[in-house]
């Protein structure tokens, strides 16, 4: 079946977690199918090859957090936002922080802020990064990018910002903002979830 993975592997990073570092981090596939990076992304992409290179990178990078104690334990401790959502448009989740990366570099490997989705369970999944630059401490003349993508201006926030939706499928695309396939159904009910 296309997208799964072999039983016998699928059990071992189960059985001995410590795996993820050295090879289970493709225990979390790509929701993409690979024909759809290519329309899901803009023209300044790299070639496909490089660009599925540098986000199987990536995910090896972040295998470890989904495991939001590994998250916590590296650094990702500030719990920047409730869980949002945006009516008709979808929802982000939590953004948890690694506030000491917050400066005027973009670096794929050094995500500011890890997303995640609440569910049902009460246990928090890794579904997105996203990548801040404070707009004051840009001295580019064109925003940040990352994977030749340019970064979205936030004047209301004062950020560039990019979400890599890597692990939740985003119909509207792996750098879009909101997605409407992820949700804040089972987030606490008494915060406020819109922007």
């Amino acid at each position: 079946m296309k997208g799964t993975i072999p039983m016998r592997r699928w059990a071992a990073c189960l059985v001995v977690p410590i795996l993820a570092m050295t090879g289970c981090e493709s225990t979390v596939e790509s929701p993409y199918e690979p024909d759809e990076l290519s329309v899901q992304t803009d023209h300044g992409m790299p070639p496909r090859a490089e660009f599925n290179q540098q986000l199987a990178q990536l995910r090896r990078a972040m295998a470890s957090f989904h495991r939001f104690s590994a998250a916590e334990a590296a650094g990702y401790d500030t719990q920047l936002t409730p869980c949002w959502y945006y009516s008709g448009a979808g929802a982000m989740g939590y953004h948890w922080g690694n506030v000491t990366l917050i400066d005027d570099k973009a670096e794929l490997l050094k995500p500011e802020i890890l997303v995640y989705e609440p569910q049902s369970s009460g246990r928090l999944r890794l579904v997105a990064l996203e990548y801040i630059v404070p707009i004051a401490a840009w001295t580019g003349a064109d925003p940040p990018s990352l994977l030749g993508q340019e970064f979205n201006r936030n004047d209301a926030l004062g950020l560039y910002a990019l979400h890599i939706w890597l692990w939740r499928y985003n119909p509207n695309g792996m750098f879009a903002d909101w997605n409407p396939k992820a949700s804040c159904q089972y987030a606490d009910e008494s915060e406020d979830r819109a922007p």
